[in-house]
């Protein structure tokens, strides 16, 4: 899981961001532009997945939540696993319910990134008698490597693993954030992996937003770059969580300038592909847990935005958090991340989501954006060309107003929020649009 930023972690931000663009000569100040043209086309079935926490649920109830992924046309998840309640002592496993669970993933033919987070009670660093020894990175990070390839090789299926999750903020790493530390378990880790599975996918544990180190100060990928663990056969992977889907501060589109400042530096690095493991938004009612509450249709409304910019921006592979809700084990924001409420109905962002694939269809080649005479403030532009060969255009902007489009024909304008749509057709030339703050999608 994750949290939120809280001030503190937002001023940390700031800094390590700053001090990463002067030494690229990037500006993450800058003002984003608007209109986004994509690096790369997007084949949704193998750029978008969804995290899944099906292991807190019985056969019959996880069965059908894969049935509500694959009906998206989604194949990819994102599966984490806590060493301490998979192998409480060394050599004990667990293993009935993970084994059967692995086992319809198999038969499903689902693509599963699977991480290993938490420390077992024979291996925490934690001081005796602490309420979290499993948030303590373990004694000796061979241990944590042993478990991890034991688990690589059981499970032959899972294409790729990923070593811990956030390690750079306290809730997963204590006492505090330590690159060397880190570095230490996830070569050891990555090593183990090598020798037990050649074929598997190495990927870095994802950063909490762009790896800010709230204690520390600066970025942790920064630090690992320099301690040589960004590398071209190393997936790359950060959770950019922000209050609304352009950022934390609205009408700045601080979200693109920093993780367009973020993807820049790793690829001057060298690193190898670039994924977001995490991003979403909570529909929970309170009581108010650092993200404002937002409701089930302002989830829908801001993951249709944040999957709009994504696609268009450097990542090579996102997984939106998370498919279904979860009970009160979870705090009470965290219970309502899900697509799916507890009960399985769909929520607003599923259906959303299923009508935003619909409309693109399965894949999408970047096209150069529109031209436009004026726009309102805070106006965002994509443009695609389907896999019919039809034009796209994905658009929203932060005040209410009208374009007119340079541009002929007819076609169809939706809105995949709120399920509607109306014809549309040129006039002289051009086609006037009424654009608001919701994500419209329209097809000539």
């Amino acid at each position: 899981m994750f949290r939120i930023p809280s001030f503190r972690l937002r001023r940390a931000l700031g800094a390590g961001l700053l001090s990463l663009s002067l030494g690229l000569g990037l500006s993450a100040q800058a003002a984003p532009s608007n209109s986004m043209k994509a690096p790369r086309p997007v084949v949704w079935s193998d750029f978008l997945g969804l995290n899944v926490q099906l292991q807190w649920f019985p056969e019959q109830t996880y069965r059908q939540q894969i049935a509500k992924l694959k009906a998206l046309d989604l194949r990819w998840i994102r599966l984490g696993l806590h060493w301490e309640r998979l192998e409480p002592a060394p050599g004990q496993w667990q293993w009935t319910d993970l084994d059967r669970l692995m086992q319809v993933i198999e038969q499903e033919q689902l693509k599963p990134l699977v991480y290993l987070v938490g420390s077992a009670p024979f291996a925490t660093s934690a001081p005796t008698g602490v309420s979290n020894p499993d948030q303590y990175p373990p004694t000796n990070p061979q241990l944590f490597a042993n478990s991890f390839a034991t688990l690589a090789s059981r499970y032959t299926h899972v294409g790729a693993w990923q070593v811990w999750n956030e390690q750079n903020i306290p809730p997963f790493w204590q006492p505090a954030e330590d690159p060397v530390q880190y570095r230490q378990l996830l070569e050891s880790s990555l090593g183990a992996l090598t020798a037990a599975r050649p074929d598997a996918t190495h990927v870095i544990g994802g950063h909490a937003y762009y790896s800010q180190m709230p204690v520390r100060g600066g970025l942790m990928l920064q630090a690992m770059t320099q301690l040589g663990s960004v590398r071209p056969d190393r997936v790359t992977a950060y959770h950019p969580y922000s209050h609304e889907p352009e950022g934390d501060v609205p009408g700045v589109g601080d979200f693109i300038a920093h993780a367009n400042t973020v993807n820049q530096y790793l690829r001057h690095s060298g690193s190898g592909p670039i994924w977001a493991t995490e991003f979403g938004w909570s529909s929970y009612a309170g009581p108010v847990e650092l993200q404002p509450i937002i409701g089930e249709q302002g989830q829908a409304d801001y993951m249709l935005r944040r999957l709009a910019l994504m696609s268009a921006m450097d990542f090579d592979r996102i997984f939106l958090f998370t498919l279904s809700d979860l009970d009160a084990r979870a705090t009470p924001r965290d219970q309502f991340y899900g697509l799916l409420r507890l009960n399985g109905s769909e929520k607003p962002a599923y259906q959303a989501l299923k009508r935003f694939l619909q409309i693109s269809g399965p894949s999408l080649t970047p096209l150069d954006p529109p031209a436009f005479a004026s726009a309102p403030a805070g106006m965002f532009s994509i443009a695609w060309q389907r896999a019919d060969g039809r034009w796209l255009w994905m658009f929203w902007a932060q005040e209410n107003g009208t374009v007119r489009l340079q541009r002929s024909g007819s076609g169809t304008l939706y809105n995949p929020l709120r399920g509607t749509s109306q014809s549309v057709r040129s006039n002289g030339g051009s086609i006037n649009v009424t654009v608001g703050r919701e994500l419209q999608m329209l097809i000539l």
